[in-house]
């Protein structure tokens, strides 16, 4: 298998959609590539379901209709952890008894799918998403794709295999204490766990559900961003999402400022390897011209202390207490365990917790005061499942050691592979920063992880030159918008089927009126007004390639149109503008500040 799967076939993200779009290979023909490839790996613990092998390149024929250009995953293949919704597929968060079929796809999915991905399979979990090794399902354990001993890594353990196994480029994972980080650093992959609210969790079944992120597993930080960009954006469905778009990437900077914990803060339990691995990954941060800078680690251990010595592990509870009550059997022992302590806090436990998780959120924005993004092991050690299997949660715990504290911080995290040790483990350094810096950490974390010419997963790829940003293209036009092409609104995918990326959210001079026309779907029109009678109005600034801002510009319809705005530093920018003859019927929503205001009240009454 490891000789068919060589650098000459396409294997990231980026050279799968690269050979789509030249025809020099077709999405059919990938997709059967993959499920020939789940039948030779053989492990059927990777995944708990698959699609009907036929079903899914009918789904990627069908794609031939489509415009390529316009689809930034034009038929890669995908797989979603099962506590995910994804239609076709039932939902059994490695729980048989808990199992339901979903009526539509959870929001992750969906825009996946709008973007050319094609879904084949549900992939293994700890059960309930409690735990951070991926031994504990009544589907099995899959193997870790480096080293068949080690524990896969949980709980996204069936993602993260089959990632690293080099099954699919993409899969989903979720993250509320490491389940999207410590699997990946195991398998010698990338794992993107994203700003709380980046990606709607409506359809996922929760673990905790205030800290709950879907993550992404990809072999290069390059894929794993681009399907970020593909899912992030506000959810009405979801009541925790958040206005968290992407961004662009951008060149390594030149006063990178990167925290380290203070001598003798880290903890390793033991591990010379894993300790010296880290070491060299400082080193290489160095040489990259990064400035190292010591900061103290201990509020974030109490923080961390805090997800299972606290009020938290009642939301696990909350899951599930109905099946714990009418079929406790039916749950695994070692999720049953922790879960049923939640039964047992108090509001004064959570109000306690509460206080103390603000001051130390307090403390970590001071950490931040001058430091651009820590830099942790992953993970500890590494661990085989015999070992995990003697002492379940005493190890599980040590696994947690760097990634527990992360979501309650409200911090983004990227876990890139750093080295590959002498005895053949993997080891991974993870940043992190505070949410809203996904952009810069995988703009780090790309370079990075090239500088260390690893190959990706298992199979012995070699990582490609890392591509030119669009920045540095030059062919770049920046155009705003105000109304439904806002991120996460009803035609923003039409920006995103062009390959657009996010620039900036800013304002418009205070010399402007919004107005809420009457279209099918609702658009707003912003109209240029005399000096003091209007207001700043909220827009993006987005950039397409020449070519695709003529067809873009050449699909608008009237009353719109493109013209200059001025913004309120001062600068102007292309953007839409309206026609003001057509504004009779047309309701002024410049109180608002912005559509995306307007239509939160519009949805409530």
């Amino acid at each position: 298998m490891k000789a068919e799967m060589g650098a000459e076939q396409p294997e990231t993200i980026a050279a799968i959609v690269a050979a789509h779009r030249a025809g020099t290979m077709t999405p059919a023909q990938t997709i059967a590539r993959t499920y020939q490839r789940i039948r030779d790996h053989n492990d059927p613990a990777i995944f708990i379901s698959v699609s009907d092998e036929k079903d899914a390149i009918a789904e990627a024929e069908k794609l031939a209709a489509k415009d390529p250009a316009s689809l930034p995953l034009y038929g890669v293949p995908v797989a979603v952890k099962d506590n995910i919704d994804a239609l076709g597929f039932p939902t059994t968060a490695a729980c048989p008894a808990f199992s339901y079929t979903p009526t539509h796809d959870s929001t992750a999915v969906e825009r996946l799918r709008a973007a050319g991905a094609i879904i084949i399979g549900k992939t293994n979990l700890d059960q309930f998403a409690t735990g951070l090794v991926g031994v504990r399902s009544p589907y099995g354990i899959p193997k870790n794709s480096i080293r068949e001993d080690l524990i896969p890594g949980g709980s996204s353990s069936g993602s993260a295999v089959a990632v690293g196994a080099g099954l699919v480029p993409l899969t989903l994972g979720t993250d509320t204490a490491g389940s999207g980080r410590v699997p990946a650093m195991l398998n010698n992959i990338v794992g993107l766990k994203p700003s709380l609210g980046m990606i709607s969790t409506a359809g996922l079944v929760p673990a905790c559900r205030t800290l709950d992120c879907i993550s992404v597993f990809a072999l290069t930080v390059d894929d794993a961003a681009l399907a970020l960009s593909v899912m992030a954006g506000p959810d009405q469905a979801d009541p925790f999402s958040r206005d968290r778009p992407l961004g662009a990437l951008t060149p390594f900077p030149a006063n990178l400022r990167l925290g380290v914990p203070r001598n003798g803060q880290l903890i390793f339990f033991g591990d010379k390897k894993a300790e010296a691995a880290y070491g060299e990954a400082m080193k290489r941060w160095s040489a990259l011209g990064a400035e190292l800078v010591e900061f103290d680690l201990e509020p974030f251990y109490e923080t961390a202390r805090l997800l299972y010595e606290g009020p938290w592990v009642a939301e696990r509870y909350l899951v599930i207490k109905n099946l714990l009550a009418s079929a406790p059997d039916s749950i695994h022992p070692v999720t049953r365990e922790i879960t049923a302590a939640g039964a047992r806090l108090t509001a004064a436990d959570t109000f306690s917790a509460l206080y103390r998780l603000q001051g130390l959120r307090k403390i970590a924005e001071r950490t931040f005061t001058n430091i651009d993004a820590l830099v942790l092991p992953t993970a500890p050690t590494a661990y085989t499942t015999a070992q995990v299997l003697a002492n379940p949660i005493e190890l599980n715990s040590r696994l947690g050691t760097y990634t527990n504290f992360v979501n309650l911080l409200d911090l983004c995290g990227l876990a890139v592979p750093a080295a590959m040790r002498a005895d053949g483990i993997p080891f991974g350094i993870t940043l992190l920063a505070p949410a809203g810096r996904d952009a810069m950490l995988a703009s780090i974390g790309r370079v990075f992880h090239a500088d260390t010419k690893l190959t990706v997963g298992a199979n012995g790829v070699m990582q490609a030159p890392l591509s030119a940003l669009p920045a540095d293209s030059g062919d770049e036009i920046p155009i705003a918008v105000v109304g439904a092409h806002l991120s996460g609104m009803a035609l923003n995918g039409d920006l995103k089927a062009l390959n657009a990326k996010l620039i900036e959210a800013t304002k418009t001079a205070p010399d402007y009126k919004l107005y809420a026309l009457k279209t099918t779907p609702p658009k707003p029109g912003l109209l240029r007004v005399e000096a003091g009678k209007g207001a700043s109005i909220e827009l993006e600034i987005w950039s397409l390639s020449s070519s695709a801002f003529g067809k873009f510009v050449n699909a608008i319809p009237a009353p719109m149109a493109i013209g200059t705005i001025q913004l309120a530093d001062g600068r102007s920018v292309k953007g839409f503008l309206v026609e003001p003859e057509v504004l009779g019927e047309a309701r002024d929503i410049t109180a608002y500040g912005g559509w995306r205001a307007y239509m939160k009240e519009a949805a409530t009454t």
